[in-house]
């Protein structure tokens, strides 16, 4: 059976994907490793790539940040295939409001207090609409590190990356807040899918992920 690498976004876990139906394939979960001082994020997705991703040609998966992580791995290994879910590919794709954030760092004081208190916020971004997606967020709130968000937030916000490389492709909801469909070039959209779709939308995104990940869709099209 294939193996899959997950790499999950920030504030989630390795359990965000078993909303998934991920049977026709092997999951491995990539954990978050300690950032180092002023890592950027290309960094850090290289040091994941060394610890976790020995073959040559793997199937990858990153949500949201994740994503990002994918896609610089991406371009240090060409025969990988990698799927981006609810993310970015290049700066590019960010928003406005998070490119604002490189020059007014507020995230650098958010505490794990107030990081739990933004539930109701987070709600709303990420498109939290079943109880099954606040259960999760609410859950995972709890045990936040607050050191890893400050970084992965600076680092996200700093990212320079310009490049997209032909054997990614790139899902997202056409209702995403966090990262707005208008900013982004994705290869596949769901319609009503928003940026927890991997919960909201698991049945369809599944059937997406079996269609390329079996070889049935051409990455990069």
């Amino acid at each position: 059976m294939q193996i899959v690498y997950c790499i999950t976004g920030l504030g989630a876990d390795e359990k965000v994907f078993q909303f998934l139906d991920l049977s026709f394939a092997k999951p491995v979960y990539i954990k978050w490793i300690k950032p180092l001082r002023n890592e950027t994020l290309a960094g850090y997705a290289l040091r994941l790539k060394d610890k976790y991703i020995q073959e040559p040609n793997p199937i990858i998966i990153g949500l949201s940040l994740g994503g990002m992580m994918a896609t610089e791995i991406a371009k240090a290994m060409p025969l990988a295939k990698v799927i981006l879910i609810s993310s970015a590919k290049t700066e590019d794709e960010l928003p406005p409001r998070l490119k604002l954030l490189r020059y007014i760092p507020l995230y650098k004081i958010l505490s794990g207090i107030v990081i739990r208190k933004t539930l109701k916020i987070q709600e709303y971004f990420l498109g939290a609409q079943s109880e099954q997606a606040r259960n999760y967020l609410k859950e995972k709130l709890k045990t936040t590190d607050a050191f890893f968000y400050r970084w992965a937030i600076g680092a996200i916000v700093h990212w320079q990356n310009k490049t997209v490389t032909n054997n990614i492709v790139h899902i997202h909801g056409r209702a995403d807040r966090l990262l707005p469909f208008k900013f982004v070039k994705p290869h596949i959209i769901i319609d009503n899918g928003g940026h927890l779709m991997i919960i909201e939308n698991a049945g369809t995104l599944s059937g997406i992920l079996k269609n390329i990940v079996i070889g049935s869709h051409v990455t990069g099209c």
